[in-house]
């Protein structure tokens, strides 16, 4: 059931590369360690299509596959090999791409909720060094047009969206990266705000925003408070981990976990996970079931249902074989699965 909240709520990859359609080629490196400022004594609410969109009772079971949400019949195959049917559905979008109400149209009509990742870059195969996307060329107004074109046509949408901009920023392959692109300290924030301030102008009243970090595997020395951009801009937080040694969810997810919690209470969507090949791979998908159910803050999860022919540096599909499948699907039969809202336009500013 997913009711409104009236109060605030309290509460990638990092195996080696981005997980997206076709992979960045750049490795990841750890940084200086930055300074953290305190973090504010009080947080806003989260915006009332955040209050529509978090779940008071049950949790988003999320999957990114090649084909979702375009193509129907392929939720229906997660749904048969997982057991259960997927309530959130994520896909990604170019700064070279205008907004496509039709996929959002066709998430609901799947029964499930659109959450969109929007990158702020011109293409994957130019890598981590794209000028025209530097965060100070997005911060000094070059791309307003083409923000304010996009946050128009998503006000004239007028459904509810997950809005995940510029995810895992904490790493170094992404040209969002401050250690990256000629970026510096500071910038992503400014950026990010920019963006944010942007929508709001325009009167866009149907966008949750996601910040989404990298889990801090291989990027331990980098601060996420520095690069938060604060809870007045930000609804839900995300994390990016995948399993790759573990056999414990909590080791993937609870470092940065503990982390972000000192400094914001949002709930927590984790916008990407999937387990590596091998013989442990069973074991975590069943721990993570167990870990999930044990943790309120954590309100849903998305699967990247990926082999490494569809975008994915490993096999992590939970679907990879039978015992893994098995593993999954009796995981999912033990979690509560939250009702997806209709997804009635919001009104307008």
């Amino acid at each position: 059931m997913l009711l409104a909240l009236s109060a605030v709520l309290t509460g990638c990859s990092g195996a080696g590369a981005p997980e997206r359609p076709v992979e960045s080629p750049v490795a990841r490196e750890s940084a200086p360690e930055q300074i953290a400022t305190p973090p504010s004594p009080t947080a806003p609410a989260v915006s009332p299509v955040a209050q529509r969109l978090i779940p008071v009772r049950g949790k988003y079971f999320g999957v990114s596959t090649l084909k979702t949400p375009w193509s129907p019949q392929e939720t229906d195959n997660v749904a048969q090999r997982a057991g259960g049917r997927p309530n959130l559905l994520e896909y990604f979008a170019k700064w070279t791409e205008d907004y496509r109400p039709e996929a959002v149209d066709a998430t609901y009509q799947q029964g499930a909720v659109p959450l969109l990742t929007w990158e702020p870059w011109g293409s994957v195969a130019a890598g981590t060094e794209q000028p025209q996307y530097a965060l100070a060329e997005i911060s000094n107004g070059r791309h307003d047009a083409y923000i304010r074109r996009f946050a128009h046509h998503v006000k004239a949408h007028g459904r509810p969206v997950i809005l995940r901009f510029a995810h895992e920023m904490n790493g170094t392959w992404f040209p969002w990266a401050e250690r990256r692109n000629g970026n510096s300290a500071g910038e992503y924030v400014e950026a990010w705000r920019h963006v944010h301030d942007i929508f709001t102008e325009v009167g866009v009243r149907n966008v949750a925003w996601q910040w989404s970090p990298n889990i801090l595997r291989t990027v331990e020395k980098v601060r996420l408070q520095p690069l938060y951009p604060g809870d007045r801009y930000v609804d839900i937080i995300g994390l990016s981990g995948y399993s790759k040694h573990e056999t414990r969810a909590a080791d993937v997810f609870e470092p940065a976990l503990n982390e972000i919690q000192a400094f914001t209470g949002r709930p927590v969507l984790i916008a990407e996970t999937g387990a590596r090949p091998g013989d442990d791979k069973a074991l975590w998908i069943a721990d993570f079931f167990t870990w999930l159910r044990g943790r309120p803050d954590v309100i849903g999860f998305v699967w990247f249902e990926r082999n490494i022919e569809q975008g994915g540096k490993q096999d992590w599909r939970f679907a990879e074989t039978a015992e893994t499948q098995n593993a999954f699907r009796g995981g999912l039969a033990g979690l509560e699965l939250a009702d997806a809202p209709s997804g009635e336009p919001m009104a307008s500013g």
